[in-house]
């Protein structure tokens, strides 16, 4: 009989159960790997991108700061193009071309990546500047060599007069001077072992030339931008400011102011006017990949292709330890159904049932292999036993009556019921072996049957006809009853063998003065005849066994009385063989009842 499996138990859902997990965690890790390390490169080359067009930017906006026009810029294209890898071309506001890094026709992107101006640079390319200015923009406050030279000299002077009278010697080594942008001269104090507001009174006792402020060009600049400043700031209806720088501040003017916001604008509005005429104008940059893609292109670091090639291997180490340790727990019930199937017959070994998967119904049903070939085993090992000891008898008293009469103890002349005994012994014999030869065709390709209509109640009759000596003989009333017109297809021969055979039991288990009956009805799509008799009764731990081969209630009965134990064997078989069956109920000390069942 066919188990059903669980749906949660079957071996297909949880293979496939665990595959999905399988391929899930594998697909997870590996989404994640390739997330954090596309992630890291990205950041990798836009650091890199961002570094590289902070380095064009600010080398363009230098150029800009110390050249009036673009026209020279060409050649600084070129060089942070092969610095850098990217593609550099600058142009006007209106994008005529001024300078690029290559020959070959390029189709600009529709936005700039940067403006490059150096009065108005941009704080996300050049962080850390207050002031929007490029310091490197200085205009008329730039020194000419010669003034710078002799600024210099003077600042030289002052210092050896200063050290000197500080410090009692002359000034060792190099003077200790810092420049600003603009050209200032300043003096570390701190070096000198002197205070700033001492500076004043000791340079009145030295000899040097006093080292001006600003030169006369750069005065004139400052005097320029203070009026412009003034300008702005009376329009704003704010105090006017001083511009002027004491020369011991290297700072420069506009970064004095940068805590009011108004004088800071003014001042930053006055240096750009001042400045534009000494810088170039504002043009734009564009910056691409060698192959003109104005996004950010990346190849993945030794370091991450590392560390793809390491997580993956260990993703690979887990799939392969996960499916290993699954399929090793999968294949451990059916290694155990093999072991135990290598020797069916030496041990009877059961197998391990371990779940109720289909490994476990198989398990179960190979039990019940095991199980029916034991009780198969069994029974051929009785039947062996029960042939040899039904035919040893009559094989015994024939060789007993042979010998007597070889030996002339005994002749059929003689001894008239000689012959008879023989003969009794040969039909016992012939008997058991016709019965053996019924089941083993009933065995080996079931009993060929030759159907036909028959009518019930004559085939009562003929079985009544039959036996009817045999129940007069023991004292026994034989009779039947069966409903009018009570039709069945069945083979006669066979029909009549299977109750002649029940009828033969039922009278050699009742007793004188019993009475055995055979009744024919109909039971729905069934015709049931009954033999019923009076007799002992068989026992409620008996009636499983009554259809066995061989087997008798009461062993201790001789086979003239008991039989050859093979007769409701092959009712049974001749019932299968028509589609029906035959039961048995009883109870004891009030008879049986055995009722054939056959379909209409």
């Amino acid at each position: 009989m066919s188990r059903s499996v669980p749906l949660r138990r079957s071996l297909l859902i949880r293979l496939l159960a665990t595959s999905v997990l399988i391929a899930l965690c594998s697909i997870a890790a590996t989404a994640w790997l390739a997330v954090q390390t596309t992630t890291r490169a990205i950041q990798e080359a836009q650091g890199q991108a961002l570094s590289d067009d902070a380095k064009i930017y600010d080398s363009l906006v230098g150029y800009a700061a110390t050249h009036p026009a673009w026209a020279g810029v060409g050649p600084t294209v070129t060089k942070l193009a092969a610095l850098t890898g990217r593609r550099i071309t600058l142009t006007t506001a209106d994008r005529t071309p001024i300078a690029r890094s290559s020959t070959a026709p390029e189709r600009l992107p529709q936005s700039e990546s940067a403006v490059v101006d150096a009065l108005n640079t941009d704080v996300a390319l050049q962080p850390g500047t207050a002031v929007r200015i490029d310091p490197r923009a200085v205009g008329p406050y730039r020194l000419t060599p010669a003034k710078r030279e002799a600024q210099q000299g003077l600042a030289v002077l002052n210092l050896n007069c200063l050290y000197k009278t500080g410090n009692g010697q002359n000034l060792p080594g190099s003077p200790l001077l810092t420049k600003d942008l603009a050209g200032y001269i300043s003096i570390n104090y701190r070096e000198l072992r002197i205070d700033a507001a001492n500076a004043a009174k000791i340079m009145a006792s030295c000899s040097a030339p006093r080292l001006p402020v600003a030169s006369s060009a750069e005065a004139k600049a400052l005097a320029s931008l203070t009026q412009s400043v003034s300008t702005c700031l009376k329009q704003r209806k704010h105090a006017v400011v001083d511009l002027a720088v004491p020369y011991d501040r290297e700072y420069l003017p506009s970064q004095r102011f940068s805590e009011d916001r108004t004088v800071q604008d003014c001042l930053d509005a006055g240096r750009r006017q001042q400045l534009r005429s000494y810088v170039a104008p504002a043009a734009l940059l564009f910056v691409s990949s060698p192959g003109g893609v104005s996004q950010t292109r990346f190849n993945l670091s030794g370091g991450n292709l590392a560390r793809i090639v390491g997580v993956a291997a260990v993703v690979l180490l887990i799939t392969v330890a996960v499916t290993a340790l699954v399929g090793a727990r999968l294949v451990r019930p059916l290694r155990a159904l093999t072991a135990a199937a290598q020797h069916p017959t030496e041990h009877h070994a059961r197998m391990p049932v371990a779940g109720r998967d289909e490994i476990g119904v198989l398990a179960m049903a190979l039990n019940n292999l095991t199980e029916r070939r034991e009780r198969a085993e069994q029974q051929r090992t009785e039947m062996v036993s029960d042939v040899a000891h039904e035919l040893r008898t009559p094989l015994t008293n024939i060789r007993s009556w042979l010998e007597a009469m070889e030996d002339g103890l005994a002749s059929p002349a003689s001894d008239p019921a000689l012959t008879g005994a023989l003969l009794r012994e040969a039909l016992q014999l012939q008997a058991i072996i016709d019965d053996l030869q019924d089941l083993a065709v009933a065995d080996a390709a079931g009993l060929r049957l030759a159907p036909e209509l028959l009518t019930v109640d004559e085939v009562l009759a003929q079985v009544i006809t039959a036996h009817g000596g045999q129940a007069e003989a023991g004292g026994i009333s034989l009779t039947a009853d069966a409903s009018d017109h009570l039709e069945v297809i069945a083979d006669p021969v066979r029909l009549r063998q299977a109750l002649g055979n029940l009828v033969s039991n039922a009278i050699r288990y009742t007793p004188p003065a019993g009475s055995v009956s055979l009744v024919g009805r109909r039971d729905g799509d069934e015709v049931v005849i009954s033999v019923l008799d009076d007799g002992a009764g068989i026992a409620p731990e008996d009636l499983p066994h009554v259809f066995d081969r061989f087997w008798r209630a009461d062993r201790s009965r001789s086979r003239e009385t008991g039989g050859s134990g093979l007769g409701l064997a092959i009712v049974r078989q001749i019932a299968e063989a028509h589609a029906g069956s035959v039961t048995v109920t009883s109870s004891v000390g009030h008879g049986s009842c055995f009722s054939l069942r056959l379909p209409v």
